[in-house]
């Protein structure tokens, strides 16, 4: 018999795993290029010529101990590349120490979830955002605090304020954020970090970061390192160098962070402790010899603008993202966002309504698919816009 709470949560599952799924059937039976499936963030670009040409340079130089284990924490000189990158950045020395070699964002999380909560400790998260928070906290017998964002998904000061007690342990903030696209200001994380230095205990500020590379027209994300003190960051390269499926990542914690030394050796102990032992080695080297690389963002900004024009020109209204890989579209009104996703499933048009992110009235969709696939759901939107009556 499985826990209760092992079978509660797989009666509800992921949305967006479901809709892949049937993304998957409905291919086999219409075939691939009449059905439009934006519904996973899946990056479908090559890694960057960097990455490959390093994995073979690893592969036809190996150096002896290369796959052995190594610190829990990972390669001291994987650790130290990273350190400079983002010290640059932040202007700002940052210590290799800081620095701990996870499996992905995900295992990244988990580890540092695991290292501050005690039972019953509350983490506050900003809606919509990515719904395996959820799991992650409740993971580590951690409440989960849901606080809506603006009208525009800019975080809310006073209702951040608001949702603060004594229990409250963390925020996670997540910028560029997944779903909307919104990437927060300076000014914004400066409002973020004076609301928690008000406070009489010290909560940690989670940044998950997987898409900081990922921004638009011109756009450069602002370094959290550089406004937050009690700040934990956790990236994956899944995203920045298409490499979803090699699960390679790290937790960076702030040098002005007021736990920083008990906090980076927590982190390294729940990174053993929780199974992961160390991140794959060879993806920490690949890492070393291609830092500041990065996938064809332009390419991406291309794929945007061509799925966001097929939307707001069938009728509909979305957010026009500045980073990531999603467009937030607007449910039509009179719709709740389940009711839109299965109007739009009736055209092979595949989408992940909002209440998965917390935040009904939308529906998230993916660009990072083919253009070929973007370009033939033009039709599809406009089909579904002429059902719902909407007008141009």
């Amino acid at each position: 018999m499985i826990s209760s709470k092992m079978k509660e949560k797989l009666a509800s599952g992921s949305a967006i795993r479901k809709m892949f799924e049937e993304g998957n059937r409905l291919k086999a039976i219409y075939g691939a290029e009449n059905v439009f499936d934006f519904s996973i963030g899946n990056p479908d670009l090559e890694p960057p010529k960097e990455v490959k040409d390093a994995l073979k340079d690893l592969a036809n130089n190996p150096t002896p101990g290369m796959h052995g284990y190594m610190s829990n924490s990972g390669f001291e000189s994987t650790r130290a590349i990273i350190a400079k990158k983002r010290g640059e950045e932040a202007d700002m020395e940052i210590d290799a120490s800081a620095v701990c070699m996870t499996v992905g964002a995900a295992s990244a999380m988990n580890d540092v979830l695991h290292s501050i909560l005690d039972d019953g400790d509350e983490v506050i998260v900003l809606a919509p955002f990515f719904m395996e928070y959820i799991n992650y906290i409740e993971n580590h017998n951690g409440k989960v605090v849901i606080v809506q964002t603006d009208d525009n998904f800019m975080p809310d000061m006073d209702a951040i304020a608001k949702a603060i007690t004594p229990k409250t342990k963390a925020i996670i903030v997540n910028s560029p954020n997944n779903p909307s696209g919104v990437v927060y200001s300076a000014e914004q994380l400066t409002k973020i970090n004076e609301l928690l230095n008000t406070q009489d205990h010290i909560i940690h500020v989670i940044s998950d970061e997987p898409y900081i590379d990922l921004v638009y027209d011109g756009l450069t994300v602002p370094a959290a390192l550089s406004y937050i003190d009690n700040l934990i960051i956790c990236f994956s390269w899944s995203k920045s160098l298409s490499l979803p499926g090699e699960r390679i990542g790290y937790t960076l914690v702030s040098p002005k962070h007021a736990d920083y030394d008990d906090l980076t050796g927590a982190i390294v102990l729940s990174n053993r402790t929780l199974g992961s032992v160390n991140a794959p080695a060879i993806w920490q080297k690949v890492i070393e010899k291609s830092i500041y690389a990065k996938v064809d963002v332009a390419n991406y900004e291309y794929r945007r603008n061509l799925l966001y024009g097929n939307i707001v020109g069938a009728g509909f209204e979305a957010v026009n993202p500045n980073g990531a890989l999603y467009i937030f579209m607007k449910t039509p009104a009179g719709l709740t966002d389940k009711e839109f996703a299965d109007v739009c499933a009736k055209y092979n048009l595949l989408l992940v309504p909002g209440a998965s992110f917390s935040r009904p009235g939308y529906c998230r969709l993916a660009f990072c698919v083919s253009e070929t696939t973007i370009k033939n759901s033009k039709a599809a939107f406009e089909k579904i816009a002429l059902e719902l009556g909407i007008n141009k």
